[in-house]
């Protein structure tokens, strides 16, 4: 049986998703934090979206970068921020800071399981019409199919342990 995610309108400002990872918190961590891993899982196949570029210095300070394109989109789509908070393997904070975005801080805590993973991805908008936006748009970005993808890359045997 699949693990179905879980997204919930905690407040006006916050989003929390849940989901178990079928992986310990260690795996899943390094999944978050290692482009190599990241870039295999992070894109849902059924959006159509091909990440470019994928750049990950996961630290206090360190920045992100994702560079995508879309068939339909005439230029590529760059998502960018900065690690705020990196406790391994139990939570990672950041900034969304891309152009025209809403600027939500998104916190992801890992709890072990009985060898899974409880995955819990909080974002807080600056404003519940940031939050109201995203959720019209149905750019909040978490779905389940992300989360399978995750899965398995960690349940495959090529991911390097």
């Amino acid at each position: 049986m699949k693990n179905r995610m879980l997204m919930e309108r905690k407040s006006e400002r916050e989003l929390v998703v849940t989901r178990t990872v079928n992986a310990p918190p260690h795996l899943v961590f390094e999944a978050w934090t290692k482009a190599e891993l990241f870039q295999r899982w992070w894109v849902p196949k059924s959006f159509g979206l091909t990440l470019l570029s994928c750049e990950l210095d996961v630290r206090v300070g360190g920045t992100y970068r994702l560079v995508f394109r879309h068939p339909a989109a005439p230029e590529p789509m760059a998502f960018h921020g900065r690690y705020l908070e990196v406790t391994s393997p139990a939570r990672l904070v950041w900034t969304n800071e891309e152009a025209g975005g809403n600027g939500q801080i998104t916190t992801v805590t890992l709890e072990e399981r009985a060898g899974q993973t409880l995955l819990v991805v909080h974002d807080l908008y600056p404003s519940k019409e940031a939050l109201d936006e995203d959720i019209s748009s149905g750019s909040t970005g978490w779905n389940d199919e992300t989360f399978d993808q995750l899965d398995e890359l960690l349940g495959s045997s090529s991911t390097d342990r």
